[in-house]
């Protein structure tokens, strides 16, 4: 039998430091999905879903989208999503990772450099270690440190292609990107911008478009957005240049290899998209809930003033963050610790996320549950 002790001393280093992990139901009122619109239950896409399963829709796609897995709803789905977010055409992935994975291990060639902000997501990161192309990390959102960078590359002889990559909306400490100044750095450097919008769409711009969506089309942006967040489904799109998107079919090993999304999810985000751009009321409604926990988290939350729906309350040290959480679901309330390696060391927090599965009556008991769980710790 196979030596298992490695990975139990791993397992038990990791309970050693208070970061070993296990999957847990969620239970009580939700402040840690990323369902921020509410859709993934809703009424809506449960009707949605049983109307075109009875209509003979199929719910498997048999094969790669090369191989017999292309249906109508993929093509659909891709037209409507471009046109949508203004971009020349569009491709549907089967999650959002597997689209940034995709995207870092395949379009940045050898010769090309990478330029990643410190806080995107793991998915680039691992996508990049598969790709060709030359990586480098710029301090977050510091666009000063970026052309410096730039520059850099260029005066050591570099002419390759060189690659901005960002999030609109950071996952973990809920700020915000520079979008336009680095869109006016990428044009000076005739450089591309990659903007993975998975926490902005749904959530910003007119009808769901995300924080990029007053940039307009642009040869020179390619954008990421998740379908399994705000829009409650599953998925990932990447829109892009046309020519782009040949290259992902014709070169992109985790689009070719994989099984196609189903023929229902793909038309079950299309109803997505297209109910948020119809029902603002929806934003509308998060947004409310965004003003409010702003006012009874002030102090506490760090990205309180930035207005997304992400409120980091960071606590620094591990294990603080595990027992205040676990005191907050005692009392129902649905708030999860996230620790290093998700966020760098030392800065251990709960991630409190708003989502329309909750009232204002929720948010204003969580706000006293957890200052009464934050002075019980500093007593202790």
């Amino acid at each position: 039998m196979p030596r298992i002790t490695p990975y139990e001393n791993q397992l038990e280093a990791l309970a050693q430091a208070g970061r070993r992990r296990s999957l847990i139901i969620p239970e009580g009122r939700d402040f840690s999905s990323n369902d921020y619109l509410g859709l993934a239950r809703s009424t809506f896409l449960r009707e949605a879903a049983k109307e075109a399963l009875d209509g003979g829709m199929a719910h498997g796609s048999g094969g790669s989208r090369l191989l017999g897995g292309n249906h109508p709803e993929h093509e659909s789905l891709e037209t409507y999503a471009a046109a949508h977010y203004d971009a020349d055409s569009a491709l549907f992935f089967s999650s959002g990772y597997t689209a940034n994975l995709a995207l870092f291990s395949t379009v940045p060639q050898q010769g090309d450099l990478v330029l990643y902000d410190s806080l995107v997501h793991a998915s680039a990161h691992d996508g990049m270690k598969l790709g060709r192309a030359d990586t480098q990390m710029f301090a977050h959102n510091d666009c000063n440190d970026l052309e410096s960078r730039i520059r850099q590359f260029r005066a050591s002889g570099g002419t390759g292609t060189i690659w901005v990559a960002t999030e609109s909306l950071f996952s973990m400490d809920g700020d915000t990107a520079p979008l336009a100044d680095l869109l006016q750095l990428a044009d000076r450097h005739d450089a591309m911008l990659v903007i993975d919008e998975a926490h902005a769409t749904g959530v910003f711009g007119t009808g769901g478009r995300g924080l990029s969506a007053d940039l307009g089309r642009r040869e020179n942006i390619l954008s990421l957005r998740t379908c399994g967040k705000a829009l409650g489904v599953e998925g990932g799109l990447i829109t892009m240049p046309v020519l782009l998107r040949d290259f992902f079919v014709n070169r992109a090993r985790a689009f070719i290899f994989s099984t196609a999304p189903s023929p229902l999810t793909a038309h079950l985000v299309e109803r997505a998209i297209r109910h948020v751009d119809e029902t603002p009321v929806l934003q509308q409604q998060l947004h409310a809930h965004i003003a409010l926990t702003r006012e009874l988290l002030s102090g506490h939350a760090a990205a309180s003033g930035t207005g997304s729906q992400i409120f980091p309350v960071i606590l620094g040290d591990d294990r603080k963050a595990v027992a205040i959480a676990s005191q907050l679901q005692q009392q129902g309330f649905d708030v999860r610790a996230i620790r290093p390696p998700t966020v760098p060391a030392g800065t251990a927090r709960l991630r409190i996320s708003l989502t329309l599965n909750v009232s204002e009556q929720d948010i204003q008991d969580l706000a006293e549950a957890l200052e009464h769980a934050l002075q019980l710790e500093e007593a202790a």
